[in-house]
């Protein structure tokens, strides 16, 4: 039996047209949490209503969970069943930043919420049963991977189910972060969200792409056989997710848009599948889609920092006592 060879990552030579883009923008979008300021929306956070404050809680509370499992998940073992150590090096920076979302929620929750209403909130991700739901629909796929010798159908469902979760059902946690800064609410932590945004945008463009590879691999009545069964999930998932919706958003009176903004992201999920989107969209909110113009937010592929960015400075104001000075020294001629 031959000894298993070790093999070391070789970015002289690319293994496709475009996993050193992806790479290269991966890093341009690079941020982490702390850049920014939160505590700028004490006063707005202040100005909410009941309602309005738990549906936000609730929401950042479930996009927390989603991060939670693809980066602690979702993302280690797909890693695990990709041939190409370059497209490894990028989803493991990918992984990386899913461990900065998930914290970048609890930045938010630490500046307007009490610890009462933090510990609830993350009791209620634990119990709500929509979201639970989804969490485990699309960790059945990732589980699959734990067996080195996974088929390339369980691969490929692997990755849909990621583009799912990431170009799919993180996009009605994200409609009330946005809605509200179009409101000039809660601005400053919108810049977060549109952040983590940008970085879903592209994880789910490029394993949209690795998922592609592997499917024109299929057979024809394969390609049938798996197109049916993801055409399955998507739709169990919308049903889903159009409970949850209600669940939160019927109280603040959001919840038709919502839903059309859901089925948007389903279509958008679809076509980094390579596949035609099957929802018809009427009208999305536009306050919610100036919230990714690329003019304002620099969201789309090729951005760079967010025109919003703002990096936190520690001002240290001088005293005379910060200073030495020698009174010896000659003040003769000044």
């Amino acid at each position: 039996m031959r000894e298993y060879i070790y093999k070391a990552v070789n970015w002289n030579t690319p293994e496709n047209d475009y996993v050193e883009m992806f790479w290269e923008q991966n890093l341009r979008q690079f941020w982490i949490d702390t850049e920014y300021i939160p505590s700028k929306d004490i006063d707005s956070w202040h100005s909410l209503e009941p309602e309005m404050k738990l549906a936000y809680l609730r929401v950042l509370g479930g996009l927390t969970l989603l991060d939670t499992l693809q980066s602690h998940t979702g993302m280690p073992k797909i890693i695990d069943h990709v041939d190409s150590l370059q497209c490894r090096s990028v989803l493991s920076y990918m992984c990386m930043m899913e461990t900065i979302h998930a914290k970048s929620y609890s930045t938010i929750f630490t500046t307007v919420a009490s610890t009462a209403e933090i510990n609830e909130t993350f009791h209620w991700v634990e119990e709500d049963k929509y979201l639970q739901y989804k969490a485990k629909k699309i960790d059945f796929y990732y589980q699959k991977m734990n067996n080195p010798d996974a088929t390339k159908k369980d691969i490929y469902m692997a990755l849909c189910a990621s583009v799912y979760l990431e170009t799919y059902l993180f996009y009605s946690g994200f409609f009330l972060p946005l809605w509200l800064a179009g409101q000039g609410q809660m601005v400053a932590s919108s810049d977060i969200i549109k952040k983590i945004i940008a970085d879903e945008s592209l994880h789910g463009i490029f394993v949209g792409l690795l998922s592609q590879e592997i499917y024109k691999t299929f057979t024809e009545f394969e390609k049938e056989t798996i197109k049916k069964e993801l055409d399955e999930l998507l739709y169990d998932l919308y049903e889903n997710e159009i409970k949850y919706t209600d669940e939160i958003y019927t109280d603040i009176g959001l919840a038709t848009e919502v839903k059309e903004y859901i089925r948007y992201n389903a279509n958008k999920a679809l076509m980094n599948l390579g596949f035609d989107p099957v929802f018809e969209i009427k009208e999305i909110n536009p306050l919610v889609l100036n919230g990714l113009n690329v003019e304002t937010t620099q969201h789309d592929f090729f951005s760079k920092k967010s025109t919003n960015y703002e990096k936190v400075l520690e001002v240290i104001h001088l005293t005379d006592e910060d200073f030495i000075f020698d009174e010896d020294i000659s003040t003769d001629g000044i």
